[in-house]
């Protein structure tokens, strides 16, 4: 009986290691500052930034957001450069991401501004482009079955909240100018993914990307506040 406890715990704990790998591990792929945006000349490395998730970004020094009160939101772009990040996403699913994108982005916006198609002194232009996404591997479904939710969560927050390597992402540029004026006044690539207590959410093969696509919006429309 001895032997059989001690077989069933070192499984245990070698399961535990194995889920340590598989979703604690920080993913490799980060966002570059892409040759295809307009912004591109503009952008640098932003020191700023301690999380990881904008490393690159610009501002123009007289910026002020209490000017504007409305914005127009252009299509969103799915970027076809060579250094896209799309990895094995499908054109599929980066129009799903796209239109998702889209959609989330009116929504969170439309809280603060008047969405418009017209430029005026008061006006924002805000285009995104969606630059690489990953999707969820299924290997975290398999960990559910062998490990309770609380202790994948314990075991992703151990590694100070940084990306899964099983959980996707994705990855776009904000580029927002004055619309009346063209000038661009903000800009930055930043990289979104669901934090540890989203984890529940993120099983679908591109939920973890809807998710950082949500994360980015809120954060974004924080920022303009």
């Amino acid at each position: 009986m001895f032997i059989t406890y001690a077989a069933n715990t070192k499984s245990f704990f070698m399961t535990v290691a194995l889920c340590a790998s598989l979703l604690a591990g920080c993913a490799d792929k980060r966002p570059v500052a892409y040759q295809g945006l307009d912004s591109t000349s503009q952008l640098t490395p932003n020191s700023q930034d301690k999380t990881g998730h904008i490393p690159f970004s610009y501002s123009a020094l007289d910026l002020d957001w209490s000017q504007y009160h409305g914005v127009i939101l252009d299509p969103i772009v799915i970027y076809a450069g060579g250094d896209q990040q799309f990895g094995k996403l499908t054109p599929a699913d980066k129009q799903t991401l796209a239109d998702y994108m889209q959609t989330q982005f009116a929504h969170t916006l439309s809280t603060k501004y008047a969405l418009t198609s017209a430029p005026g002194p008061d006006i924002l232009r805000m285009h995104a482009t969606l630059t690489g996404a990953d999707r969820t591997t299924p290997v975290l479904g398999t960990v559910q079955q062998i490990m309770p939710v609380g202790a994948i969560i314990r075991v992703i927050k151990s590694a100070n909240d940084k990306q899964s390597k099983s959980l996707g992402s994705v990855t776009y540029a904000i580029e927002i100018y004055d619309s009346r004026s063209n000038r661009l006044l903000r800009a930055l690539v930043t990289k979104q993914y669901p934090a540890a207590e989203n984890i529940r959410a993120g099983f679908g093969a591109l939920k973890a990307a809807e998710l950082g696509i949500d994360n980015g919006a809120k954060g974004l429309l924080a920022e303009l506040q």
